[in-house]
């Protein structure tokens, strides 16, 4: 049976990148299927979109929201559309090329062909992989993923990685009203809540390289986020241990 892929990118002003990034993902071997969710960008990313939809009716799919919701609702809606449309593993991906397309097959085959249930995207796994960041973003993208391993226990080396996939069980144990992180904080949460479920991660290691064109989305309340929320997140698992919902 073919297993359906969705990829999953939450969009906000990507003009300049959206178009390259469907025709790369949608290229790939495997037929892979993308959902494009967009907070209502005013520089027409949405529209771009659109205009590719007619070349690609039944791969190609738009969510389009009131204004910026945060990262953390926006996947939260890709996985409920995931999970109504019975897709088999769902991927979560930038829309800036920090992520590259083609390593959405090795994440795929770790997790169908390895066995495990959430494949990680990880710059930290083989040492720091990354390129073009400033040494001091790095440093801190860094030191943050020692910190919640340090606060949470989770064996995960890349705690922040936004480059993931899924099966499609792992999201259906979940409940999402449960999720409380919308920024940074939600890529931790999600790994974090898949790891006390007892689900099997692999980090994959991959090269991360910094957007070459459009703005960067990273704030510094983002990041406070995340510094905070991992205590709030650790104590609330002692307090509240963490079941799943569904294991169907």
């Amino acid at each position: 049976m073919k297993k359906k892929k969705l990829v999953i990118i939450p969009t906000y002003n990507e003009l300049e990148n959206i178009a390259q990034m469907i025709h790369d993902v949608l290229g790939l071997e495997g037929e892979f299927e993308l959902l494009v969710i967009d907070d209502n960008s005013p520089d027409g990313t949405a529209e771009i979109v659109k205009s590719l939809q007619k070349n690609h009716e039944e791969r190609l799919h738009l969510l389009q929201r009131p204004g910026k919701l945060g990262l953390g609702t926006a996947y939260i809606e890709g996985f409920k559309y995931a999970i109504k449309n019975n897709y088999h593993y769902v991927f979560e991906m930038d829309a800036d090329f920090s992520h590259n397309p083609l390593d959405l097959i090795r994440l795929y085959e770790a997790c169908e062909t390895q066995g495990f249930d959430v494949s990680i995207g990880s710059r930290y796994i083989t040492g720091v992989n990354v390129v073009n960041w400033p040494m001091g973003r790095v440093l801190m993208s860094f030191f943050a993923s020692k910190y919640v391993q340090f606060i949470t226990g989770i064996p995960i080396k890349d705690t922040t990685a936004g480059f993931k996939c899924y099966h499609t069980r792992v999201l259906k144990a979940m409940d999402f009203s449960k999720i409380k992180f919308i920024g940074y904080a939600f890529q931790i949460e999600m790994k974090f809540t898949a790891w006390k479920l007892g689900f099997k991660i692999i980090e994959v290691p991959i090269i991360f390289t910094d957007r070459t064109r459009g703005t960067s989305k990273m704030t510094s309340g983002i990041f406070k986020e995340a510094i905070f929320g991992v205590i709030y997140m650790k104590i609330k698992s002692i307090f509240k241990p963490l079941k799943p919902i569904n294991q169907t």
